[in-house]
C-alpha cells in the first residue's frame, strides 16, 4: 500500500459538545427514513453512553473529513456517504436519546437539576481551565465550552466536560481537584436536563416504546456508518500507525473509566482496535494471526467485536 502523504497524527481528538436540541432534531428529520429503514437483525445492544459517544465522534470529524481526499483516492468504492453524512447520524443519535430521556422526566425536575448542573458546570470547567493551561487538556476545546451561555449550553456543556475528563482521566486524575464521581455526574444531568428543558417548551414526547426503537436504530446507524469510516482510515494510515487516534473506538474510551448512567454494559473485548487492513500493498498479519478484510460493498456491517444483535428495548 503507497505511504499516505499526510503527516502523522499525534495529538487526539478532543470530544466536542453536541448541537443545540433544535439542529440535532433537524438532524433526526433528515436521518430518519435511514433509522426507519434498518431491520431488526442490524440493531446493536446499547453498551456504552451514547453522549459521550456522540461527542467524541463529533471530536474526530475534522479530521476525518480531511483524510476524505486521501481515501477517495486509495479506496474509490468506499461508501462516501458515510463520512459526509456521519455528522448528522451523530445528532440524529444525540436527539433520538433526548427523546428517550424524556418519556421518563417531568418539567418539575429543571429546578433541581438546575440548582445541580449551574455549579457543577462552573467547577469543572475552571478544572479544565486549569488543566488546559498545563498542556493537560485541549484549550481550544476548553475555551469553546467557556462560550457557552444559557441553560442549553449547561447541558451540553456538562455532557463535554464529562466527555473531556474522561478521555484523558488516567493522566489527569491526580492532578485535578475533580473527581471521578463528578465527571459522572456531568454525563448524567446533562442529558437529564435537555430533556426537561424539552418537556417545558414542547411538552412530553413520543411514548417510551417508540421512543426506544428510534434511539436503538440511530444508535446501530452512527456504529454502523462509524465503524466502516475506521476501517478507512486503519486502511489508509497503517503504515503511520496513527488510526487510532484519527478514529478511535466510541467503546473503549482511550481514557478513564468514568461514564453516564445510560445503558453502561461490558465492552466488546477487542472493540478497540479497527480490523487490520488488506488489500495491494498491505503489510502482512503478525505471526500467529489471520487477516481481516474490509468488507467489501455499501450497507451497514457488524462493528468490531461480539456486539450481539437485539430487537429494540424499552430502555
Amino acid at each position: 500500500m503507497a505511504k499516505s502523504s499526510t503527516p502523522v497524527t499525534k495529538k487526539k481528538p478532543a470530544p466536542r459538545k453536541p448541537a443545540a436540541p433544535p439542529q440535532a432534531a433537524a438532524a433526526f428529520d433528515r436521518a430518519l427514513p435511514e433509522i426507519e429503514a434498518l431491520s431488526p437483525d442490524q440493531l446493536i445492544a446499547i453498551k456504552l453512553d451514547i453522549p459521550r459517544a456522540v461527542a467524541q465522534v463529533l471530536g474526530v470529524l475534522p479530521g476525518l473529513l480531511a483524510l476524505r481526499p486521501a481515501i477517495a483516492e486509495a479506496l474509490p468504492k468506499h461508501e462516501f456517504a458515510l463520512l459526509d453524512r456521519l455528522e448528522t447520524y451523530a445528532l440524529a443519535a444525540w436527539y433520538a436519546h433526548l427523546l428517550w430521556l424524556s418519556t421518563g422526566a417531568a418539567e418539575s425536575e429543571l429546578k433541581p437539576l438546575l440548582a445541580e448542573a449551574v455549579p457543577l458546570r462552573e467547577n469543572l470547567l475552571g478544572d479544565a481551565e486549569a488543566l488546559a493551561r498545563r498542556g493537560l487538556l485541549d484549550a481550544d476545546a476548553v475555551a469553546e465550552i467557556r462560550a457557552g451561555q444559557g441553560h442549553i449550553d449547561t447541558a451540553n456543556d456538562l455532557v463535554a466536560l464529562s466527555a473531556l475528563f474522561g478521555g484523558s482521566w488516567p493522566e489527569i486524575s491526580r492532578k485535578t481537584a475533580a473527581t471521578e464521581a463528578e465527571v459522572k455526574r456531568a454525563g448524567e444531568i446533562g442529558p437529564q436536563l435537555l430533556a426537561a428543558l424539552g418537556i417545558r417548551e414542547h411538552g412530553k414526547g413520543p411514548g417510551p416504546t417508540e421512543a426506544a426503537d428510534h434511539r436503538a436504530r440511530a444508535f446501530a446507524l452512527l456504529v454502523h456508518a462509524y465503524d466502516q469510516i475506521r476501517r478507512a482510515v486503519a486502511y489508509l494510515r497503517w503504515n503511520e500507525g496513527d488510526a487510532a487516534t484519527i478514529a478511535p473506538s466510541i467503546y473503549k474510551s482511550r481514557g478513564g473509566r468514568a461514564t453516564g448512567a445510560s445503558d453502561v454494559a461490558p465492552e466488546p473485548d477487542d472493540a478497540e482496535d479497527a480490523p487490520a487492513p488488506t488489500g495491494p500493498g498491505a503489510p502482512p498479519p503478525a505471526a500467529g494471526t489471520a487477516p481481516v478484510a474490509v468488507p467489501p460493498g455499501p450497507g451497514p456491517q457488524a462493528p468490531p467485536g461480539p456486539v450481539s444483535a437485539v430487537a429494540p428495548a424499552s430502555g
